[in-house]
């Protein structure tokens, strides 16, 4: 079926309190399980791959790998780029067909994110897609699988008003206390910022770094405006899980590949059911 996650779904996620869950993705066994986790649950789905994936795969193989699988899956897919810095990654992802991008910003003085933020915004829609930009860095590490609580700004809510306003973007990525990968130290999210976020802003939030993070946290979140919930460690940990939990003395790969692939739509599947509230 065609790509679809249009704005217009993130919006009404966001208006249902529900959100959309989105995958980082390194490689087809993660795709395919992200796509069966969707069609098994009935819930729309994102893939997405940023500028650190393509640094393994290859940024025209992966991009063309997610889009066909995205479009083959029977619920509607999205393709999603994540942090990228770079317009012309931006512009070749949106050639190969993402369906939504965003632009990350947040190490730049606040003026130029702004400028070049809504120059992305200006060509994403062109294309038909939607944006989603940062306002203030979110720590920690997006690949590794553990990190430690690394001091970061915390998104000020007045900022996000003019941010949000002043560029048109579509979506916006907060930070609140959360980390990429999973903390060594547990993090608190800091819930009555993002009221505060979402009384001043009127898109929906996306929450990075929701690895390792408890249910009940993310559905306060949720309840708060958070709309698009990204994934990335713990799929990682399944896939590598299900490699070793793989014992098998033949040397075909989907003796390997098989069960770490099944590894991975199980715990997709569960986090599609938690942030559609089902």
């Amino acid at each position: 079926m065609p790509l679809s996650y249009p704005v217009v779904a993130l919006r009404a996620a966001w208006s249902d309190g529900r959100a959309v869950a989105a995958f980082s993705i390194y490689n087809l066994e993660q795709a395919q399980a992200v796509c069966r986790a969707a069609e098994s649950t009935g819930q729309p789905v994102m893939l997405q791959a940023g500028s650190s994936a393509f640094a393994y795969a290859g940024r025209g193989p992966l991009a063309a790998l997610i889009v066909a699988i995205a479009r083959e899956c029977e619920v509607d897919t999205g393709v999603h780029l994540d942090h990228s810095h770079d317009l012309e990654e931006i512009r070749a992802c949106l050639v190969a067909g993402y369906t939504s991008v965003m632009f990350d910003g947040s190490a730049m003085p606040l003026e130029q994110n702004i400028c070049l933020t809504a120059e992305v915004v200006a060509m994403a829609h062109e294309a038909g897609a939607w944006v989603e930009a940062e306002l203030a860095g979110i720590a920690g590490d997006e690949d590794a699988s553990t990190a430690e609580l690394a001091a970061g700004c915390l998104t000020d809510p007045e900022v996000a008003g003019r941010f949000v306003a002043e560029t048109g973007v579509d979506a916006l990525a907060v930070a609140i206390g959360n980390v990429h990968g999973i903390p060594t130290t547990p993090v608190t999210l800091d819930l009555e910022r993002l009221a505060a976020i979402r009384a001043r802003v009127d898109v929906p939030l996306v929450l990075h770094g929701a690895s390792g993070l408890p249910d009940d946290d993310v559905v306060a979140a949720i309840r708060l405006g958070v709309a698009k919930i990204n994934v990335n460690t713990e799929l990682r940990r399944a896939l590598r899980g299900g490699l070793q939990a793989a014992s098998t003395d033949r040397d075909d790969l989907s003796s390997l590949l098989g069960p770490a692939r099944d590894a991975v739509e199980q715990v997709a599947a569960g986090k599609i059911l938690l942030y559609a509230g089902t």
